[in-house]
């Protein structure tokens, strides 16, 4: 499996953890916790 870097924030506006691959432009997720948000990026990375 390829590693990428991820990027994961609390976003008070959406009240959600957003993710983004910066190398992989668009690949991006969100979810109500950090690690909820962690394995929905892991799973648009496969995608």
């Amino acid at each position: 499996m390829f590693k990428y870097e991820t990027i994961i924030y609390w976003s008070k506006e959406d009240q959600d953890y957003p993710a983004e691959v910066p190398e992989l432009p668009g690949c991006m997720a969100h979810g109500d916790s950090y690690e909820a948000a962690l394995a929905n990026v892991k799973e648009a990375i496969q995608l």
